[in-house]
């Protein structure tokens, strides 16, 4: 039997590389059986991982040998040429970005599909396609099959732009007048939060038991822009009064100067606060963000993240539960400040 040769360094690095880059399912599964197969990875192995035959694996790496990452992906079949005149595709371009079917006579319909898009395109311009048809129209319209997110339509983009402007004054103002950034917020973690995508048995779906009830802990926190900090209280409601006692908390954490960044709820301009913030006027003061813009408060992204590790595809029986596993988070990351600071505090 011969063996196999192994990549290069170089070679291995390209594939790597390549891999990150990617989006057609078909050719990570390639790249990442040319990067198994070159580290010579047992074939045995390399068909449990990647669910394909054994000579399946070795063409691919054959082709590799030959033609290099050029012969990854899938030649480009030319077909038949689009009936649709450009003018034609430009409009159904448009369309399909700021329309929704409802919009153009499909009632009840606020999602574009392959299907309703060909009966559309059949509606106004008399031409019958096929679902794929539709899809390679959009491939090379350069559209995708993605996920949305939302927006607050309220949000105003003048006031988030001198937001972002004054910040960066801020920063320069850092380890100088201002020693601690903290963006402040506050959450509900519900003990139900979201399904999410999970691996398991291929042809069922994992069922997730529930209880009936709904329960969950109120946190307010802030997170340090600079050092990676996270701080943390768990609070029964939210309410001026628990706020207060949260900067007071905060003011003796966090020595020097703190600018704290936090959003315009009521208990964040509570008369309340007046007496403290003004005996505090040199150790404490507050940036408000725009209104209706939370994609600018960084402690956000820590909410998310800890639903994502602590709440989805979880419901709990306890309350205490739901408090063990949200501290647990809690104490590992405040073990990992660059961790926190790489993934929440370099968007701004």
């Amino acid at each position: 039997m011969n063996k196999r040769l192994l990549l290069s360094k170089e070679q291995l690095e390209e594939i790597l590389e390549t891999l990150k880059s990617t989006k057609v399912i078909r050719e990570y599964k390639r790249l990442q059986v040319i990067h198994l197969y070159g580290t010579n990875m047992p074939v045995e192995e390399i068909m449990q991982l990647t669910q394909l035959k054994r000579s399946a694996i070795r063409d691919i790496y054959r082709r590799y040998q030959v033609g290099g990452l050029s012969r990854i992906p899938d030649a480009e079949r030319s077909g038949r040429p689009s009936r649709l005149t450009q003018e034609q595709v430009s409009e159904l371009r448009d369309i399909i970005l700021n329309k929704t079917p409802a919009d153009v006579g499909f009632a009840t319909h606020f999602n574009w599909t392959a299907g309703i898009a060909a009966e559309y395109i059949n509606k106004t311009y008399g031409y019958h396609y096929s679902i794929k048809g539709v899809t390679l129209i959009f491939k090379r319209m350069n559209l995708s099959f993605t996920r949305p997110t939302y927006t607050l339509a309220k949000a105003d983009p003048q006031k988030q732009e001198q937001f972002q402007e004054d910040f960066k004054t801020v920063k320069k103002l850092e380890d100088g007048e201002i020693q601690h950034v903290l963006f402040c917020d506050e959450s509900m973690i519900r003990d139900y939060q979201a399904i999410a995508a999970t691996w398991f048995e291929r042809g069922k779906q994992k069922i997730i038991k529930t209880y009936g009830k709904h329960r969950g802990i109120k946190l307010v926190g802030c997170l340090d822009y600079e050092y990676g900090t996270v701080f943390c209280e768990e609070h029964e409601t939210y309410d001026a009064k628990v706020f207060l006692g949260f900067l007071k908390n905060v003011v003796s954490k966090f020595k020097g100067k703190i600018l704290l960044v936090l959003d315009n709820a009521r208990i964040h301009h509570a008369k309340l606060l007046q007496p403290f913030l003004n005996q505090n006027k040199d150790r404490l003061e507050f940036m408000y963000l725009p209104p209706y813009s939370p994609n600018l408060n960084l402690i956000e992204g820590l909410w998310k993240w800890l639903k994502e590790r602590v709440v989805n595809n979880v419901f709990y029986n306890k309350t205490h539960e739901i408090h063990s596993n949200v501290h647990a988070f809690l104490d590992n990351i405040a073990k990992q400040p660059d961790v926190v600071i790489n993934r929440l505090c370099l968007t701004l």
